[in-house]
């Protein structure tokens, strides 16, 4: 391929990769099931993507660098003080449930596709993982019971380093005993890259963490160290023993996780970004290269060993691993149903099949198409109906119309509970004990904490929460709450009340208006004067508008003296109101106002004559 050629391959792959992202995005789909497709469009279906043409000899090393950096990010999520805190069903489905679906599917691999035994176990690791970056997209779609949402989060969580350092001792083992001559050189073999693994990733993970946590770097060269020292390790450990690379920096990510005094926070996010980037190309890219025509002229077997993966070993997997709990039957037959495979299984596999081919074992070409034919059935059968399934069990939660309330003052529990009375599920979250106390006697749903802590990041139950209203009065926790949920919210759904130093301030010392959310009501309203006309007796009044008493009659009753908050539709959907909002309530709608006290005892019993909620 010429220089030009190359150039428009790589402009291709952007642009796609771009697309099938933002496509998932919007579908709230799982970005791999549209890369999948394109890499197959692309490639084996027209012919138009060569990726053995367009690198060359350089394929294998790109594909495993950046197999290597995956898993450093996956095991930079590993944290082993909140082993305990996961619960004994994550626990079990990582060790005992993980130990069976190996078995079953390595066993199923062997006899029913006449796989060696090296070959089927090899495969069995490779699709026992699940991810999550497959699991966190139908999360959002499913939307489970808190209860079956947290373990799937935490078993994606916690699966994908396991299996891809399981995966990469038993490919040890086999490229050991394929290489020595006979057993003891092949077991010597396979420890020296498990030793070896392990120093690399043990040295590199605590020299790594003295230079971050002694500051010898300025902040902004951090993710470069981190980089060129994942790169260093895996190289170095390949150069001492071969194939021991992966080990090292999976082993490298959890050493740095866990070592005490070093933040990885910045790191994670900056891995997470380099990770979309390279699963969007690395995808499109495998996809390309995969061969239909090895994969159909497996004929049925394919369909029984994805039938087997989803109807046997998975539900085993959870039944081992539940029983003795307090989940009911609905619950685990969901838990049962939803177990996709994803980025670690493709990528891992390609590079596995590409180094056992050249060593010449007999299956290993198998490996990718028999991988990709699994994610490809799980992803899609299960994004197409784990959610009817979900409502059908009952363990569905609602559309996520709920309230993330930072603050837990006077303000954000007189708005709890007004929300509350529009059947909204709301969350108060509050660093001040005497705050979570009151919010507590008053029946509120709270979470004591800072909900941008890396404690929140873990155990702050998002479910069915899907607006952020930031009521502090220190108006720096509204900004970084505001900046911390524009992902899961969305910019347009994070509203806030400016605090009275902010409402003082110039441009110069305020947070722009990029990182605070909306302003919340019809009129321009502080907290410092929300908290004032409520101390001096004005009250939150829901009504229900009717034919007799619409929109115009009441905006004539109250005037400037009722500042709108929030309005219910007649489907159930809550709408916040901000200045200038262009709101046109209807007849069945009901309205939630801050109204001042000299109108309150009038407005009340107009309220109560006209279908007070």
């Amino acid at each position: 391929m010429d220089e030009q050629q190359i150039l428009l391959a790589f402009t291709v792959i952007g642009a796609a990769s771009l697309a099938c992202q933002w496509l998932a995005w919007r579908l709230r789909l799982p970005a791999i099931l549209f890369l999948l497709i394109s890499g197959i469009l692309a490639g084996p279906i027209l012919g138009w993507l060569d990726p053995q043409a367009l690198f060359g000899p350089l394929l294998f090393p790109i594909v495993s660098m950046s197999v290597a950096l995956i898993l450093f990010e996956g095991s930079l999520t590993l944290h082993l003080s909140e082993w305990r805190e996961i619960g004994s069903v994550v626990r079990r489905l990582v060790t005992v449930g993980a130990l069976t679906t190996w078995a079953t599917i390595a066993v199923t691999t062997h006899y029913l596709l006449d796989f060696a035994w090296d070959m089927a176990l090899l495969f069995g690791t490779l699709t026992l993982v699940t991810g999550p970056t497959v699991i966190v997209p139908m999360l959002r779609v499913v939307r489970p019971k808190a209860s079956v949402s947290n373990i799937l989060r935490w078993e994606g969580i916690v699966i994908d380093p396991i299996g891809a350092l399981l995966a990469v001792v038993v490919y040890s083992f086999i490229i050991a005993s394929g290489d020595g001559d006979g057993w003891n050189h092949g077991l010597g073999t396979f420890a020296g890259v498990i030793l070896c693994g392990c120093l690399f990733g043990a040295t590199g993970g605590w020299a790594l963490g003295q230079v971050l946590r002694r500051q010898w770097l300025p902040d902004y060269l951090h993710n470069l160290a981190v980089l060129a020292t994942v790169l260093g390790v895996f190289i170095g450990a390949n150069q001492v023993m071969h194939e021991s690379g992966l080990l090292a920096v999976t082993l490298m990510g959890m050493w740095l996780a866990n070592m005490k005094g070093v933040d990885v926070r910045d790191i994670l996010h900056f891995k997470e970004n380099l990770s979309v980037l390279l699963i969007s190309g690395l995808f499109i890219l495998l996809a390309a290269r995969l061969d239909l025509g090895a994969l159909l002229a497996m004929g049925p077997a394919v369909l029984l060993l994805l039938a087997v993966i989803q109807f046997v070993a998975r539900p085993l997997s959870v039944a081992l691993s539940t029983f003795g709990s307090s989940l009911n039957w609905r619950e685990r037959a969901l838990l049962a149903w939803i177990s996709p495979r994803g980025i670690v299984a493709a990528a891992v596999s390609a590079t596995f099949a590409i180094r056992l081919s050249e060593s010449g074992h007999d299956g290993a070409q198998l490996l990718v198409p028999l991988t990709f034919a699994v994610i490809i059935g799980t992803v899609v059968l299960q994004s197409a109906t784990a959610r009817p399934l979900a409502k059908l069990l009952k363990v569905a939660e609602p559309a996520p119309s709920g309230f993330l309330i930072v603050g837990a003052n006077s303000v954000a529990r007189a708005i709890g509970k007004a929300l509350q009375q529009l059947n909204c599920r709301v969350l108060l979250t509050d660093s001040s004990w005497e705050n979570m106390r009151a919010a507590r006697m008053e029946n509120l749903p709270t979470y004591f904490g800072n909900p941008a802590s890396q404690h929140a990041e873990a155990h702050l139950d998002l479910v069915g929460l899907g607006h952020l209203l930031a009521l502090s009065p220190a108006g720096e926790l509204n900004t970084l709450a505001s900046m911390r949920f524009r992902h899961e919210f969305g910019a347009t759904r994070l509203f806030s009340l400016a605090s009275g130093q902010e409402s003082r301030r110039g441009d110069k010392h305020r947070a722009s208006d990029e990182h605070r959310g909306r302003p919340l009501g019809s009129q321009p309203l502080t907290y410092p004067h929300a908290a004032s006309r409520l101390s001096h007796g004005a009250e939150l009044y829901n009504t229900t508008l009717t034919d007799g008493f619409g929109w115009n009659d009441y905006q004539a009753l109250h005037g400037t003296r009722a500042t709108l908050l929030f309005a219910r539709d007649r489907e159930g959907w809550v709408h916040v109101a901000t200045p200038g909002h262009n709101l046109q309530p209807q007849t069945g709608w009901t309205l939630v106002s801050l109204i001042e006290t000299q109108t309150a005892n009038t407005a009340g019993a107009e309220h109560n004559s006209l279908q007070t909620t």
